[in-house]
Parts: C-alpha cells; sequence; structure tokens
C-alpha cells in the first residue's frame, strides 16, 4: 500500500528501533527537521499524517543508547537499569520514505532544558535515536463535507501533512499558532483549503488565546465537519468547549489530542 511517497509494507515492526541521523536542518529559528535513516526504516509502518513516533534518547549526552527489545517495550523499559534507560519522548512523523529508508522528524527548540530539544539543537549525522511506530488518530468520516485543523508549533507536522495530503477539492480551513511570522514555513496547500498563522506575539507558548479568538471570529462552512485539534491541552481542551457547545459540532467529529502541557515554574 502506498500514501504518496509513502508505503505500508505488511511486516511492519512493532518494537523499539535503531536509527541515526542523516542530516540536521533549521526550519525555522525554533524548528529543526531532522532526517534519520535505519535497516529497518522500511518496515517502520504509517497509519497516516498525525502518526506518533515515540523517539528514544541515550539518558545522557555521549550515553550509549540501549533499546529496549521487545513489543511489549515499556515493560522492558522499565526493567533496565536506570543508567541505561533511554528517554521516551512523542513526536509526529514528517515524512517517510519507504524505498530510501528515510525518517523526517520536526523538533520544536526550547533550549536544552528538555532532552529532546536539547538532543535536536545538536544532533549530528551519525547520531544514534530510537523510533517506534505507535498509530495514528486523524480519522475524517466518510461523511465529511470540510475539515477544521486546529493546533499550535508542536501540531504543525501532523497539520501540515494533513494539508499536503488533501485530494485539490477538499475543503479545509487550517489556523496554527507560532510565536511570530519568522516561525512561519511554506507549505503546500490544495486549492480547496486555506492556512492562517496566528501570532501569539511576546505571550510565551501556551499562555495565548489567540487560537479560541480567531475561531470566534471565523465563519464556519455549511456541511458536516470533522475537526483535528492538537497542541498544548489547555488550548485543545478550550477549542474542543467551544466547538462543541458553542457551535454544535458533535463530539465523536473532533479529534483532540494534548500533546503538551503549560506548567508553572
Amino acid at each position: 500500500m502506498t500514501v504518496g511517497t509513502i508505503a505500508v509494507d505488511a511486516g511492519i515492526i512493532r518494537r523499539p528501533m535503531l536509527a541515526e541521523v542523516v542530516a540536521n536542518r533549521p526550519l525555522t529559528p525554533h524548528l529543526r527537521r531532522i532526517t534519520l535513516t535505519g535497516a529497518e526504516i522500511d518496515r517502520f509502518g504509517y497509519d497516516g499524517p498525525d502518526h506518533l513516533v515515540r523517539i528514544f534518547l541515550a539518558p545522557a549526552p555521549g550515553a550509549e543508547l540501549h533499546l529496549p527489545d521487545s513489543a511489549q517495550w515499556w515493560p522492558a523499559l522499565k526493567a533496565m537499569p536506570e543508567e541505561l534507560r533511554p528517554v521516551v519522548r512523542n513526536y509526529t512523523v514528517r515524512r517517510l520514505d519507504v524505498a530510501r529508508r528515510e525518517m523526517d522528524i520536526d523538533f520544536v527548540l526550547h533550549g536544552d532544558g528538555g532532552p529532546a530539544s536539547a538532543w535536536a539543537l545538536t544532533a549530528a549525522p551519525g547520531d544514534r535515536i530510537g523510533v517506534f511506530s505507535d498509530g495514528a488518530s486523524y480519522a475524517p468520516p466518510a461523511d465529511t463535507d470540510w475539515q477544521l485543523l486546529v493546533g499550535d508549533e508542536t501540531a504543525l507536522p501532523a497539520i501540515t501533512a494533513v494539508l499536503e495530503a488533501l485530494p485539490a477539492h477538499t475543503r479545509a480551513i487550517a489556523l496554527i499558532e507560532v510565536g511570530s511570522a519568522e516561525d512561519e514555513i511554506e507549505v503546500r496547500t490544495p486549492a480547496g483549503a486555506t492556512l492562517t498563522w496566528l501570532h501569539r506575539g511576546d505571550t510565551p507558548a501556551g499562555g495565548s488565546d489567540v487560537v479560541i479568538r480567531a475561531l470566534r471570529e471565523l465563519a464556519l462552512p455549511a456541511g458536516t465537519p470533522y475537526a483535528f485539534v492538537a497542541g498544548e491541552s489547555a488550548m485543545v481542551t478550550t477549542v474542543r468547549r467551544h466547538l462543541c457547545t458553542e457551535r454544535g459540532i458533535a463530539k465523536e467529529r473532533v479529534y483532540f489530542g494534548g500533546y503538551w502541557k503549560l506548567t508553572a515554574h
């Protein structure tokens, strides 16, 4: 089976697999695209444009990477000695090219305070990482007339992958929150879709109401919708409540994913 340039192998591997960095390039001042390769990448599997990839990083800079060698990776991970246990984080597959055995993952940078951001800042060709295929959630029902895609920069890989995969006639409205114009990227948007960038300015990520304000001013099309909402947990909850309570969209037609949560410092 092939989706665009992405093929799905029936023999997908159900355990963490080893990959290494091919390239690390900046897309914006706060976003890096890291290309990975590996002998088993062609058996990673792919279910949709918001496909979850769990990444496994060495427990400390310069340490050796050990991966749990089991489909039951979580118990295997917890059984590993703490000094060997890798750090696990969740990301989205931005591109999977089975023929070339390559995968792109986009990393939002927020300094070196978090292990994934710190790794992405310095990742160089040959550096090792573990990846595990863990499915996708984007699934518009067959009777969908139009789609609403809402998120912040952590949902940027999923939303842009959705837009690029949509047939030209599909009606879609995308709202993506970023810091400023310098955080926008080029996106291949089909003729039936519109993409609006929302700038939160100096307000910290997770603390802005720019998304819900834009939604309240938005005239929604007629017909049966499907909404995909992802990003900071409180923003996602607010948007879902607005869509279901104020706009009357059925809950089962709104996917919402809290990719991260703003915490007080």
